[in-house]
């Protein structure tokens, strides 16, 4: 039935490609697209096309930041340069920012090594870490992965990389509960996990 309107049709198609998006959810969000108004529409496209065109990683930290102003956190004279928390997306940094427990910087991975996914550590910002710990005197490394079998992995795997620098490095505390998820974590458990992070 739904191929007999080409437009719906197009725009289920669209929202199948968002990741994320569960399938239960899909037809949920088109009956929102189509109830709203025109101007709301319009306003929600513009803003679209504003971030992507204004929104870009920072070429140190790999954090969202504007288009042409200075990294919030690689430019802050109040957060201590020297010590890096390393996370797999900008979301896992927004939980550890809610704990306001800590005051260095971060790296942004871009993902996990997964090699049944195809992911392998070429396609993640790890060279650029490393190229970041030599010529930058970084003092510690902070791995905040989940405790998930890909967080592990990845965590093995530059610990094993920067084992030529004289950086320390550590994890965040075991208390966190294995397999879950910083995203989800109440900002005590984040804030208690990371200030009792041990070395790696």
């Amino acid at each position: 039935m739904i191929q007999k309107i080409p437009a719906l049709a197009q725009l289920l198609k669209v929202l199948q490609q968002v990741p994320y998006l569960a399938s239960k959810n899909l037809y949920r969000v088109a009956t929102y697209f189509l109830t709203l108004d025109e101007h709301n529409i319009e306003q929600f496209c513009k803003t679209l096309l504003l971030v992507k065109k204004t929104i870009v990683p920072c070429q140190i930290c790999f954090v969202w930041k504007q288009k042409g102003v200075d990294c919030v956190f690689c430019s802050a004279p109040k957060r201590d340069q020297h010590i890096v928390c390393v996370v797999e997306s900008w979301q896992e940094l927004l939980s550890i920012e809610k704990t306001e427990g800590y005051t260095g910087v971060y790296h942004i991975l871009g993902g996990l090594i997964c090699p049944l996914e195809g992911i392998g550590p070429d396609d993640l910002t790890i060279s650029a870490l490393a190229k970041r710990v030599e010529e930058n005197k970084i003092q510690e490394i902070i791995l905040a992965f989940n405790q998930t079998p890909e967080g592990e992995a990845t965590a093995a795997f530059i610990a094993r990389t920067l084992k030529v620098f004289s950086v320390k490095i550590s994890c965040l505390a075991r208390g966190m509960p294995v397999g879950s998820s910083l995203e989800t974590m109440d900002r005590l458990t984040v804030y208690k996990a990371l200030s009792e992070r041990k070395p790696f």
